[in-house]
């Protein structure tokens, strides 16, 4: 070791006076300047995701349908130091993606960050039971408006010379849940959506990445984690004893994928399930 400080005398004074220089840590001002969309973003892996951002220097837009929620979601955001705008939204209807980018470009000035988190399911059971109605209504909102909105945004980011996408998938993606068929349907839909437009928006200077987590405590997976039959199932495929995640642990994920240390990482799903094997 000694022969090592000494054959290398410049490295270490570097690393003695310049600690970051080894360990390029997630800086609190990483995102700083920078303008994230957040889809469903008051409450669960939306809300956790605008705080990561947030606190990371990112100016947060977060959205829902209601308005009450979108409020308290501003209130707490603001009294955590982040710098947030807030509004309606149904990622649904066309006119309110348009009216939120609109207000994102006249209240922040452009957009460098999409975080497509926004999902519906209104069918819990046996899929050969779903109708037509709920087949419309979960690919409208969980695959076609993740798309439709990436393409809104997608100009703004280029005009800034580039930006990130990330789309929350699942891992219900990889392994359909018994009783969430078309929902783990859609959940794989946007693991091909990530590859397919990956390539494509590279040459905006533009990536796109996906997180499917696992089971994470989140008022919209309740119907999972409060059934013992499901968990107990769950927990055997567990490498992590701890049969449940934290939102929080999904919204540090995407600022990383969001951030200058993931600058050579595109086209990929990170899976944050606590060691459930996922493959197609």
């Amino acid at each position: 070791k000694q022969r090592n400080k000494h054959m290398y005398p410049s490295v270490f004074r570097c690393l003695r006076t310049n600690p970051v220089a080894g360990h390029r840590s997630m800086s609190q001002s990483s995102l700083a300047g920078k303008v994230a969309i957040v889809t469903a973003s008051t409450d669960g892996i939306g809300l956790a995701a605008a705080q990561a951002l947030g606190k990371r220097g990112a100016h947060v837009v977060v959205s829902s349908r209601w308005q009450t929620n979108v409020d308290k979601a501003v209130a707490l955001l603001q009294s955590q130091s982040i710098q947030v705008t807030g509004t309606t939204c149904n990622v649904g209807k066309g006119e309110d993606r348009e009216k939120l980018v609109q207000m994102t470009l006249e209240k922040c000035g452009g957009i460098d960050i999409l975080v497509s988190n926004a999902a519906v399911n209104p069918f819990f059971g046996n899929i050969m039971e779903s109708t037509e109605e709920v087949w419309d209504k979960i690919l409208s909102v969980n695959v076609k408006a993740s798309f439709l909105m990436t393409k809104l945004v997608v100009p703004h980011m280029a005009k800034r010379g580039g930006g990130n996408v990330v789309f929350v998938s699942s891992v219900a993606g990889y392994q359909p849940m018994q009783a969430l068929g078309p929902y783990s349907v859609s959940k794989t839909a946007l693991l091909g959506l990530t590859r397919a437009l990956a390539p494509e928006l590279a040459q905006d200077n533009i990536r796109v990445n996906c997180v499917a987590p696992g089971v994470i405590k989140t008022r919209f997976s309740s119907a999972l984690w409060q059934n013992e039959d499901i968990m107990d199932d769950f927990k055997r495929q567990l490498s992590i004893k701890r049969y449940i995640g934290e939102p929080e642990e999904i919204g540090g994920v995407i600022a990383f994928l969001c951030s200058e240390e993931a600058s050579y990482i595109t086209g990929e799903t990170i899976t944050v399930t606590g060691g459930i094997g996922c493959r197609l």
